[in-house]
């Protein structure tokens, strides 16, 4: 059968921002790590020694810095976090992305950003990629956390982030999708298990050739999904009481961005 017979096994395509949109090339991801050591020792105390290992602890522990300080009491508040650790990002090594705006210009579901990131890393970093009116919605850490700001004390609302189950409810409902009908792509082999195994989401591990145990599928790059999985443009997508069509044009051009970026 060939997919010009097929129907898309998806209504809605989920992606992740950090290191899924862009490649962790970039290095933003490091300066991250940097800035919330520098976070830890100007802001909470701690030593330059103590600061990189605390880092990965919290991480490993409560899933974020942020998280892991606020249950252990510390009175810091969202906004103030994500403004030291975001806003000295350079943000120029992110370039314009053709290949991918044009990739998700043919990709005619719903298209939806859940990322762990605050909304306003998240709108800098999708308009330097070139591709922020590319999305329908975007899920961020204000979205799955609406009453921290309300919190009266540190550890009265945890932080949640994916991989957190909860986190995950409170995206799949604002998102208002089916999950088995909805295609996940994560970098993170943690986020990818917890889509997988709780929810049934279809999902992509980016940046990696081999598929975790979880994964449906992998790709090194978001824009290697044409190729990976062609069935994203399978010729008719059954959504709800409406029927979309894909043309042969629009199958040969999807995969045709893919090819000139292989």
């Amino acid at each position: 059968m060939g997919i010009n017979s097929l129907v898309s096994p998806f209504d809605a395509i989920i992606f992740d921002l950090d290191d899924t949109l862009y490649p962790s090339t970039t290095g933003i991801d490091r300066c991250v790590k940097r800035n919330i050591e520098l976070f830890l020792i100007e802001k909470c105390g701690f030593s330059e020694s103590k600061a990189a290992h605390l880092r990965v602890e919290l991480f490993k522990t409560y899933g974020s810095t942020l998280a892991g300080l606020r249950a252990l009491g510390y009175d810091i508040t969202a906004e103030e976090y994500h403004s030291f650790v975001h806003g000295r990002l350079p943000y120029d090594s992110i370039k314009p992305d053709v290949q991918l705006r044009n990739l998700l210009c043919t990709i005619k579901q719903r298209k939806i950003v859940f990322t762990n990131s605050d909304r306003i890393h998240a709108m800098r970093a999708l308009d330097r990629l070139g591709i922020s009116d590319c999305f329908e919605q975007i899920i961020c850490f204000e979205t799955i956390n609406p009453n921290l700001p309300n919190s009266t004390r540190p550890d009265e609302f945890p932080v949640l982030l994916k991989p957190s189950l909860d986190a995950f409810r409170i995206a799949l409902d604002a998102a208002n999708v089916e999950p088995r009908r909805t295609l996940f792509l994560d970098d993170s082999v943690r986020n990818i298990a917890a889509g997988k195994r709780k929810w049934g989401l279809q999902t992509v591990l980016v940046g990696k050739t081999v598929k975790s145990k979880e994964a449906n599928y992998a790709v090194e790059f978001v824009n290697n999904v044409a190729q990976a999985i062609p069935e994203i443009w399978a010729n008719k997508m059954e959504y709800k009481d409406e029927t979309i069509t894909r043309t042969k044009s629009e199958l040969e051009s999807a995969l045709a961005i893919a090819l000139v970026g292989a």
